[in-house]
């Protein structure tokens, strides 16, 4: 995964993980669960190995009030990689069933590691952060193909792709599907997956929208220090240099869009005349301001309790939020926790310190600034759910991706995540503005390429032109049917072994 992208460890893992499987044989009147158990071991060990090598960083977030959470760092470091294992537990003990001695037991991993990567996004809220398919994502050419497949689909063929060389060195005997066809398969998956790449940037689309122009500001501030309240003055008074100092021949009266991050305000922005005039003093006329802040709503009655929601706020040059959304999808144990009330009785936060956590908007919804097309504003891990960033009868123009990944330092977490960001961006065929508190923002046009960028850990702005949406997608238009389809077509080849076997 991002940032090392060391793709080619996994012909050597994975082929592991199926002789492993290989050597999981039960009693032959072993019960069914037994069988499963047998199955069960070597997915939940390698998985769980995966998911501590890959979001170990996580930790960092409890770090930074490290009086109130570091109590929970072990639970973040190998309790949360050892519930994701489940799932990869799950996958090679219902693999494992159907298991036979053919080169073909292959797709039968491929299909159940998809199938249970797919039910991860989904199950209790869902958590897809390191799906397997992004693996083969590593470059604009090899991230082409999830215009068509999505990364569900993906993961599949990457099991397929990393396991299949290796297993075929065996003995392999089977007169149904010859070891000729599988290595013609193989040659045709990563010469198709790189090729269509080759040709689809050879012909790409590099149009930018007229009369729009974007800053985004990121202020790098450390993100033990961003809610203190003796700097809130200095902060804010960083966002407004940082947003009005000159780039170039680029000056703030050139911008039609100037975007912050993920929650600027360590305060409700709707109480505080004094900085919405600021920001109408700061923003000339025709440029409007999209950012990241909490929103509050007053409680209906004296029995209930006032709700606060992460959203986006479009501010005008009049210093008046003429539209806002709120975000819908909310990080558990970050922005709330399961069973809120009781919890918190307990004496348990979650890691924003929000009381009574924050509440989720009833749906996503496409804002406009009056200039350009409209977008779709997704907040922080938002937008790592392939599939389910927006279902409306509109299309967006372009994804705005406001997040705050300070909270996990200088660590893989922030480059795994804007590798996310900009696969969905791609299987949408939408361009994606992605701004950080502390990294990595950027402006990256549909096809995934990018057109400027702020590294991890950097202060500035970026000045850019707004591209082009492209057409729909394949997969923007069927989703996760060709998921599906591939899934049945991987099963229905590995379960059925050979007469001779």
């Amino acid at each position: 995964m991002a940032p090392f992208d060391l793709f080619f460890v996994l012909f050597f893992t994975l082929p592991v993980l199926v002789w492993l499987l290989d050597g999981a044989i039960s009693e032959p009147d072993a019960g069914l669960f037994s069988k499963l158990c047998e199955g069960f071991k070597p997915g939940f060990s390698f998985g769980f190995g995966y998911f501590v090598a890959g979001i170990w960083w996580i930790g960092n977030a409890l770090l930074v009030d490290g009086d109130a959470f570091a109590w929970a760092l072990p639970i973040a470091i190998f309790a949360v990689p050892a519930m994701l294992a489940l799932f990869w537990g799950c996958a090679t003990a219902m693999a494992r069933l159907f298991w036979h001695g053919e080169a073909r037991r292959v797709f039968m991993l491929a299909a159940f590691i998809a199938l249970f990567e797919y039910l991860r996004g989904f199950i209790a809220t869902g958590f897809p952060w390191n799906v397997l398919g992004y693996a083969a994502y590593f470059d604009p050419v090899t991230m082409q193909s999830a215009s068509v497949l999505g990364i569900y689909s993906m993961t599949a063929l990457v099991v397929l792709v990393c396991a299949l060389p290796v297993i075929l060195l065996g003995k392999y005997q089977s007169p149904s599907l010859s070891k000729y066809c599988l290595i013609t398969l193989w040659l045709a998956l990563l010469v198709g997956h790189v090729g269509y790449g080759v040709w689809r940037l050879d012909n790409k689309q590099s149009t930018n929208v007229e009369n729009v122009a974007l800053r985004l500001v990121q202020p790098s501030i450390p993100q033990a220090d961003k809610f203190d309240p003796a700097r809130e003055a200095e902060f804010f008074k960083r966002y407004l240099d940082l947003s009005t100092s000159a780039s170039g021949d680029n000056k703030l009266s050139d911008v039609t869009h100037l975007i912050w991050p993920e929650s600027v305000f360590p305060f409700l922005l709707t109480e505080r005349r004094d900085a919405l005039s600021s920001i109408a003093a700061m923003l000339p006329e025709g440029t409007s301001l999209i950012t990241g802040a909490v929103r509050a709503e007053q409680a209906s009655s004296a029995s209930e309790e006032s709700l606060a929601f992460n959203s986006v706020y479009v501010i005008d040059h009049e210093g008046i939020i003429v539209s806002a959304a709120d975000k819908v999808h909310l990080v558990p144990f970050g922005e709330y926790l399961p069973f809120q009330g009781l919890l918190e009785l307990l004496g348990l936060q979650q890691i924003t310190q929000v009381q009574g956590g924050f509440t989720p908007g009833a749906s996503r919804k496409l804002l406009s600034t009056g200039v350009g097309p409209l977008f779709l504003p997704l907040v922080c891990y938002e937008i790592i759910f392939s599939g389910d960033v927006w279902n409306g009868s509109k299309r967006a123009g372009w994804i705005v991706n406001l997040t705050n990944d300070a909270w996990f330092g200088i660590s893989p977490g922030p480059y795994q995540h804007e590798r996310q960001a900009v696969v969905r961006a791609v299987e949408e065929g939408l361009p994606l503005v992605r701004v950080a508190n502390n990294g990595v923002s950027g402006v990256y046009d549909a096809y995934g390429e990018i057109i400027s960028r702020l590294e991890l850990g950097e202060r500035g702005i970026i000045d850019a032109p707004l591209p082009e949406a492209l057409e729909r997608t394949v997969f923007s238009i069927y989703g996760h049917w060709i998921f599906w389809s591939l899934f049945i077509s991987f099963y229905c080849v590995g379960v059925i072994p050979s007469r001779k076997t």
